[in-house]
């Protein structure tokens, strides 16, 4: 007779995978991999819930990529949104529609829903577990997001509540940077803002989000920032980091934000975290039910991100300066808007 194949012994004939990063790709990565009974081991250096800089604005996601992740429960409840309405300065310019709908949801909310979903799928995950990978460590992944550098960026976010907006999404520029106003859930407001890095501004905590938004020449938003109720520990800020492309290690697997950063005016970073989750899972399985080296996992892996990402990257870096430039107005105003979304989704 033919011995039969328990659950528990299939799982040994698999690799572990350690996940290092607990964000959106990590998580639901670990998730995606546990559905096809693959050993994971996830570290996280915080904690959670809690807040991140991020636009919390989920656009161009395919309902594929989620269930293939294993994680659509998680964004159920979502919040969708269509209507963006975009502001230079103090005036309102333009109001538009996206094609199709954004999905927009915490951070603090999601980050938890997909940790517990990883735990029940049987994941490993280690919480204040700060670890560093080895170059050309066999099943080490990097998911940990964006790569430290000398870049001249820095990313402020905050939950508001009390304050009324014009549209699903505002999208505030001037000179210096650029601020989106999304609801979110309860009632809370996400804001978020990337802005050029000016150390002639005399702030902190929390009042740098409005002293930024006033050195931008949005004064009227900021005044509202400053009256609004803000959400407790819900203000963050990034700084040093490069956009596009990040600067490959050799032998380290990045994915998510470890591997390109796209400019936050698309919406699409979240959704770039999820599909490189699900680009790197089929490679990931071959490697763990040993029938790929782990060096031809990783080219395969890079190759196709390279490839998928390219086009919506290539747009972005050509638009984005645009957005800090004095015609910013005039083509934010005129421009035809589903031509460009086409090319940044």
């Amino acid at each position: 007779m033919a011995r039969r194949t328990t659950h528990a012994s299939f799982q040994t004939l698999k690799q572990t995978l350690t996940i290092i990063g607990g964000g959106l790709t990590g998580l639901s990565l670990a998730i995606a991999l546990r559905k096809h009974h693959i050993p994971v081991i996830l570290h996280e250096a915080g904690q959670y819930p809690r807040h991140r800089v991020c636009g919390e604005f989920i656009s161009g996601v395919s309902k594929q990529t989620l269930d293939t992740l294993g994680i659509t429960q998680a964004l159920s409840d979502a919040t969708a949104h269509t209507r963006i309405t975009w502001f230079s300065e103090n005036e309102k310019i333009r109001e538009t529609r996206l094609r199709h709908p954004a999905l927009a949801i915490s951070r603090f909310r999601l980050d938890q829903r997909l940790l517990e979903i990883a735990r029940q799928a049987g994941a490993e995950i280690h919480i204040q577990s700060r670890q560093q990978i080895q170059p050309g460590t066999p099943g080490h992944i990097r998911t940990a997001g964006r790569i430290p550098a000398r870049g001249t960026w820095i990313g402020l976010k905050a939950h508001v509540k009390g304050i009324v907006t014009t549209a699903d999404l505002e999208m505030h520029r001037g000179p210096i940077g650029y601020l989106g106003i999304t609801p979110v859930e309860d009632g809370w407001f996400n804001a978020c803002g990337l802005f050029r890095i000016d150390r002639t501004i005399d702030a902190k905590h929390h009042t740098l989000l409005p002293a930024y938004l006033r050195k931008n020449g949005n004064q009227t938003l900021a005044e509202t920032l400053e009256t609004a109720e803000w959400r407790q520990d819900s203000f963050s800020a990034v700084a040093g980091f490069d956009l596009g492309p990040q600067k490959p290690t050799p032998g380290i697997l990045s994915l998510g934000d470890s591997h390109s950063i796209i400019p936050p005016f698309t919406g699409n970073g979240m959704t770039m975290a999820f599909q490189s989750a699900e680009i790197a899972l089929p490679k990931l399985i071959s490697f763990a039910s040993d029938k790929t080296d782990w060096e031809t996992t990783c080219q395969q892996i890079n190759s196709q991100l390279d490839q998928h990402f390219r086009k919506r990257l290539t747009a972005s870096r050509l638009i984005h300066p645009i957005l800090f430039s004095k015609s910013a107005r005039h083509l934010l105003k005129h421009a035809p808007i589903a031509p460009i979304l086409s090319l940044i989704r």
